[in-house]
């Protein structure tokens, strides 16, 4: 057993998913920065979107009576397509320029939470465009995310939908990525039994995230992630 990749495993996952957990937000980028210190981008992306299910799973039973299912029926076509693009992108690509290009969206990112989340209105071309390119990046960089909030804020109003609906598209992205990555080539049964020998760790890092979410100054934390974010998006870069 490779106890190195168990440790940067271990460490990856647990900061993602631990702040994933406490500001609801960046823990693939906070994790894919560690992983690609001994690992190849697919493979990361590859454990990333493993721990994403086994969340995604727990949160849809949760929230399902909230999710707004046109909504998801709405961007599900337009995700399929952005994930196989974004795959292919991820399969044929050199890694140099990926590393270089995630440390620009990474930049974005948080030029995009730092000026407050701009409200952007979209027409029904613009959904399927955000659509396209929510798929896209969750494929490239497990990373779609903030392209989703600005597609599903224009559907729906209601706080408490809003947050189940992104939590519903969210793990559509993830159901439909799994299967497209095995049939790529990019996870196999390997990822897999890494990801079960982990799987205590990431139960650790969301139950202290859950925990430490009541007890911590969420702004300040929030600040600090964001400066976290911005220097592993340069260094990504350069």
């Amino acid at each position: 057993m490779d106890y190195n990749l168990l440790i940067l495993l271990g460490t990856a996952i647990f900061c993602g998913f631990f702040v994933q957990t406490v500001v609801g937000f960046a823990g693939s980028l906070i994790a894919l920065p560690i992983l690609l210190i001994g690992l190849r981008l697919p493979d990361a992306i590859a454990y990333i979107s493993i721990f994403y299910l086994f969340s995604s799973i727990s949160l849809v039973y949760k929230e399902w009576k909230y999710i707004d299912k046109n909504v998801i029926k709405k961007l599900s076509i337009t995700s399929i397509i952005g994930i196989i693009i974004g795959i292919t992108v991820l399969t044929f690509s050199q890694p140099i320029l990926l590393k270089k290009a995630l440390g620009v969206f990474i930049l974005l990112y948080v030029a995009y939470v730092g000026v407050g989340k701009i409200d952007i209105k979209l027409g029904s071309k613009g959904t399927v465009l955000f659509g396209v390119l929510g798929g896209f990046f969750a494929g490239v960089f497990s990373t779609g995310g903030p392209l989703y909030v600005i597609a599903v804020k224009n559907t729906v109003e209601d706080v408490k939908i809003f947050r189940a609906t992104m939590i519903g598209v969210l793990a559509l992205v993830t159901t439909v990525r799994l299967p497209t990555l095995a049939v790529g080539g990019l996870l196999n049964g390997g990822h897999l039994k890494m990801s079960l020998i982990i799987f205590p760790v990431f139960i650790l890092a969301q139950f202290l995230g859950g925990y430490f979410f009541r007890k911590i100054d969420e702004l300040f934390f929030k600040k600090v992630l964001l400066g976290l974010l911005c220097f592993s998006g340069i260094a990504l870069f350069f």
